[in-house]
């Protein structure tokens, strides 16, 4: 269970760090990112920027709690409800038929879909199985290459997540232009 937690942790704190950092990189990506919500027809400007400070908000916390061994459930906990408050609003624009680019890493044009509803689904089960390990998990030593494979494969698993876009890109066809 404590290699489970690792990289349940490692997973959500990689994908997290790379989340802020593309929203934060510059004032355009910030606006970038508020206009994407505004676009998903949630809430006027004003509550949309506020939505935007609000996800900033928790995804910061989310990478401290579980940067921080005495908070890592409490990471676990509020990724877990971030995630389900993020595909729960990717649904119900969806039910309107409203399409905005995900803006979730930064600057991917790729408008909202299932894709991203299942990815935030996959990364839910590994809030869910995190926080469940780590509240089972002992506090006996972990063996170096435990450690190391669970970090090798968060690590992979993050760059599947930040890429989702481009790697559906690279199997949908489209026409060329003519």
């Amino acid at each position: 269970m404590l290699y489970l937690t690792i990289g349940c942790r490692a997973l959500l704190a990689g994908v997290f760090v790379i989340a802020l950092a593309g929203k934060v990189r510059g004032r355009a990506a910030f606006d970038e990112f508020v206009a994407s919500i505004v676009a998903l027809g949630m809430f006027p400007r004003a509550g949309s920027v506020m939505a935007a400070y609000a996800v900033l908000g928790a995804e910061a916390v989310v990478i401290l709690s579980l940067a921080l061994p005495s908070t890592v459930l409490l990471g676990f906990a509020v990724a877990t409800a971030l995630l389900t408050a993020l595909t729960a609003g990717i649904l119900a624009a969806m039910r309107r038929g409203r399409r905005a680019p995900c803006r979730c890493f930064g600057a991917s044009a790729a408008p909202l879909g299932k894709a991203h509803v299942v990815r935030n689904l996959l990364l839910l089960l590994a809030g869910g199985t995190g926080l469940t390990a780590g509240a089972v998990a002992g506090d006996a030593g972990a063996h170096p290459a435990g450690i190391v494979l669970a970090l090798v494969t968060a690590a992979v698993g993050v760059l599947l997540v930040v890429r989702l876009d481009d790697l559906l890109g690279l199997f949908t066809t489209s026409a060329p232009p003519r």
